[in-house]
């Protein structure tokens, strides 16, 4: 790799700093900083100005950076705050739904997997559930590294417009997931610390410690609806469709999508209500983008410019 010659413009730079420096000072200020952000604000910085290839490369990424950075900082507002918690009445919807009539009574799904898994599905629903965000950003990756670059800026911009619409779903109306109505029942308590639920098992039968490591650092546990777990691979299986792929990778990519809606019910971290929304939060995000944002020509144009500068 070449040593940049052509630098970032005085304007450039200065929307780096700005930019940076704004993330870090309302994190700081309202969440607290932590090792990976100042890591993260160094590396940003490092590729910006290293050489050419790597600026395209951050700038490309940014959408998945505004996401990561909105996750986080969910925290600052939690949305319990904004509206109440609904724990009884989306267990009830689910049972009258989708209840399964066993010995017990009738128990929703979550429920019935709770008492009936085995260790082959243990094992798969982790390794299905271990893909919900590399898988989507590999995909991203390959995009961008195999030139389709339109392709990718598309998929990345609808994955950011999935996520935000998603977000607004849990302010709206937050919800507990099942393992905490199996735990806690039906009251809320807030500052309740994240739950591997059924994942678990996954751990204990790898000795790995991924999902304990992963549900440890949740920013809410009131914010199952709608599952953006089940929102990911629909995107990124919509957009393999309109790039250059194989077909064995978007069978695999179908693969992983239904495992994943599956794992949601099967672990106890959704039910089956949340997983639908979060499908047609997906369809939303994609029908959104493709066909009302794309046809304003103020945002397409602004689509073109930012194709233009990755490539």
């Amino acid at each position: 790799m070449k040593i940049m010659t052509d630098k970032p413009s005085t304007r450039e730079i200065s929307i780096l700093v700005i930019s940076l420096v704004a993330w870090i000072s309302v994190t700081a200020t309202f969440i607290g900083i932590r090792p990976e952000h100042i890591g993260m604000g160094v590396l940003i910085a490092l590729l910006f100005l290293i050489s050419q290839e790597t600026k395209k490369l951050i700038v490309a990424l940014l959408p998945f950076a505004i996401f990561a950075i909105s996750y986080d900082w969910m925290r600052i507002v939690p949305n319990y705050e904004v509206n109440p918690i609904d724990v009884k009445g989306l267990y009830e919807a689910e049972k009258n739904i989708f209840g399964i009539m066993t010995a017990q009574g009738v128990l929703t799904p979550n429920e019935f997997f709770h008492i009936h898994h085995c260790a082959v599905m243990d094992f798969m629903a982790g390794i299905f559930y271990l893909c919900w965000v590399p898988v989507p950003i590999l995909f991203g990756l390959g995009l961008y590294f195999s030139r389709q670059r339109k392709i990718y800026l598309r998929f990345a911009l609808v994955f950011l417009f999935v996520n935000l619409i998603g977000f607004v779903g849990y302010y709206i109306h937050p919800a507990a997931p099942p393992w905490y109505v199996m735990n806690y029942g039906f009251e809320p308590i807030l500052n309740t610390p994240g739950d591997v639920a059924g994942l678990g098992r996954f751990d204990a039968m790898t000795g790995l410690t991924i999902f304990q490591g992963l549900y440890g650092r949740n920013a809410n546990v009131f914010a199952a609806v709608p599952s953006l777990h089940s929102a990911y691979m629909v995107v990124a299986l919509f957009y393999s469709f309109r790039a250059r792929c194989y077909n064995w990778l978007r069978v695999i990519f179908a693969v992983i999508m239904v495992g994943i809606w599956f794992t949601a019910v099967y672990s106890g971290h959704h039910y089956i209500i949340d997983v639908t929304l979060g499908i047609l939060c997906a369809l939303l995000g994609i029908c959104c983008f493709e066909y009302v944002l794309m046809r304003i020509p103020k945002f397409r144009s602004f689509i073109e410019r930012y194709t233009k500068y990755i490539e």
